[in-house]
């Protein structure tokens, strides 16, 4: 039975016997504290650990018994997790709306591996791209790569949006320590005049690359910028137009366009429509982190994707890291009512990794009806959102702490610094593991009289405890651990979609405000009054921008 066939074939969620008895386990428990739980089982904390390819996780400090892991486990039996994850790794067309295969995993795949789809052995093409990248990549940081000028590159200015976007910059800070220091990166992406402007407001034009990042070379958002580079780049090199060959080089499959906007096409970086955007980091979009990082780092990274990718495809649910970090947020989002997540990484460098997975989760998850069409009867995709710590504490946690809603939180930490300084990272550690103890057990009005606050004080220094989180432990952040926590939470967010039943790689949310904004672009820029039809709201806000613009 292929992917396809069995889409008409599936029971509603809450139709399933494993969804009913976690229901019916959900009543049983829900009200259960943790400071009782680990007070009955003093191994709490070490029976619910794990260890896994260099990654530790604790999930005891999460409202779960044993038993709700069993049936947990059973519902993704049940969902047919196993048989989507083999579906996924062998190329079905699993992105059912869209009829494409999913293989971001096949980035990362061993040289010596195979993978034929439709015919075509994409491992094989995957490594001539990263051969390619990897070439090119040694040109501009050896300096050998000159621009119009004769004078070698030293600022790379990233444009793309979206997935081409968020992970070069993510990476491009995650792994900063590894970066050639001699070369500057620049990421643009919005295409709000200022984005552009203050990133090549300090640079040499005769020094700098702009990588344009976009499939199609149509994106409006990504040429609208790339133009404006253009622009730049001639105006500051007074001409000519051949320049554009040696500032410019494109990661697209539209040789057409790239050609036509002035880059040589041996300069095109390609992949594919089965890599979506934002599982593309690891593809040519990661050319610009390839540059920062030499490509041995970059293959490290990509080693580190692979090992989360065999693991997550051969270890048993129960042990097995993405399906528990998965499965946790169905419990918490569809039986709590949770509504989001929280991500809070204890390492400066990992400063942009929660806004990085707000795309991978909320675009993959967003979705509100199921494979066959039907509207969903229960709660998809929470919103996630985070800060680095300790930053994060001085800022939000007091709602975590004491609000009115329940938001569990995954902390992740390293054993080691990359930049050791005095006692700052043992203080660094002690707020990660303060903050997960103090969100569990709380403080009771006995403890907080018993330090002698007066009564009319004791309500408000009251945590009740009982706040979910989870504790991910690595050696260090280093480019292979970096895909690890990448794939890690790219296939928890695919576990969770398996369980509810939706495409997490498609995202048809995209496309409406898209579509609109290309009819109101020439109702801004028309020299005449243009005929408006759409909402007296939009009307009157089209009315007024033109008013303004036109007075200036």
């Amino acid at each position: 039975m292929t992917a396809e066939t069995e889409l008409a074939t599936h029971p509603l969620l809450t139709e399933r016997p494993a969804w009913q008895a976690l229901q019916s386990h959900y009543e049983k428990i829900s009200k259960r504290h943790l400071r009782d739980l680990f007070a009955e089982d003093p191994e709490r904390g070490p029976k619910m650990s794990l260890e896994a390819i260099g990654l530790y996780l604790d999930y005891s400090k999460n409202r779960i018994t044993s038993e709700t892991v069993k049936l947990l486990t059973q519902l993704a039996e049940e969902c047919g997790l196993r048989r989507r994850i083999e579906a996924m790794f062998t190329g079905e067309k699993i992105n059912s709306t869209e009829k494409r295969s999913v293989l971001h995993v096949a980035l990362r795949a061993p040289k010596e591996s195979s993978l034929v789809v439709d015919g075509v052995d994409v491992v094989r093409e995957v490594h001539a791209v990263q051969d390619k990248m990897a070439n090119f990549s040694e040109r501009i940081r050896s300096g050998a790569w000159l621009g119009h000028t004769g004078k070698r590159i030293r600022n790379v200015v990233n444009t793309g949006i979206g997935g081409s976007d968020l992970g070069p910059v993510m990476a491009y800070e995650a792994l900063r320590h590894y970066s050639d220091r001699n070369l500057t990166f620049r990421f643009v992406s919005n295409v709000d005049d200022t984005d552009f402007a203050e990133a090549v407001i300090d640079l040499n034009p005769e020094e700098t690359l702009f990588i344009v990042s976009s499939k199609t070379f149509t994106t409006l958002e990504t040429m609208t910028n790339a133009r404006t580079a253009r622009e730049w780049l001639l105006k500051g090199l007074g001409g000519p137009e051949e320049a554009v060959a040696k500032h410019f080089v494109a990661v697209s499959t539209n040789a057409k366009e790239v050609s036509k906007f002035g880059i040589d096409t041996a300069n095109m970086f390609e992949f594919w429509d089965w890599v979506g955007g934002r599982y593309s980091m690891d593809s040519a979009i990661g050319l610009s982190t390839m540059i920062a990082i030499g490509a041995d780092n970059f293959r490290a990274m990509l080693r580190g994707f692979h090992e989360m990718d065999e693991h997550f495809r051969t270890t048993p649910f129960d042990r097995n890291l993405p399906v528990l970090l998965g499965l946790l947020g169905v419990w918490y989002t569809d039986f709590f009512g949770a509504q989001t997540v929280a991500v809070l990484p204890y390492e400066q460098y990992l400063k942009r990794f929660p806004a990085y997975l707000q795309q991978l989760t909320m675009e993959s998850n967003g979705k509100h009806v199921t494979l066959d069409g039907r509207t969903v009867n229960y709660e998809t995709g929470p919103i996630y959102w985070g800060e680095p710590g300790t930053n994060g504490q001085h800022s939000f946690y007091q709602l975590i702490h004491q609000g009115t809603r329940l938001i569990p939180c995954d902390f992740i930490a390293f054993f080691k610094t990359l930049n050791p300084l005095g006692d700052h990272h043992d203080i660094l550690l002690a707020n990660v593991f303060a903050q997960s103890e103090a969100l569990a057990f709380g403080k009771t009005p006995e403890q907080v009289k018993s330090e002698g606050t007066p009564d009319w004080l004791v309500p408000h220094r009251v945590f009740e405890g009982n706040r979910p989180s989870n504790t991910l432990l690595a050696e260090s952040l280093t480019p292979e651990v970096l895909g690890k926590l990448v794939a890690l939470y790219e296939h928890a967010v695919f576990t969770q979609g398996v369980i509810w039943d939706i495409n997490s790689f498609d995202q048809w949310g995209v496309e409406l405000g898209k579509a609109l904004a290309q009819r109101i672009i020439p109702e801004l820029e028309s020299p005449s009054e243009p005929k408006l039809s759409h909402d007296s709201s939009t009307n009157n806000l089209i009315r007024q921008y033109r008013s303004h613009k036109a007075s200036q």
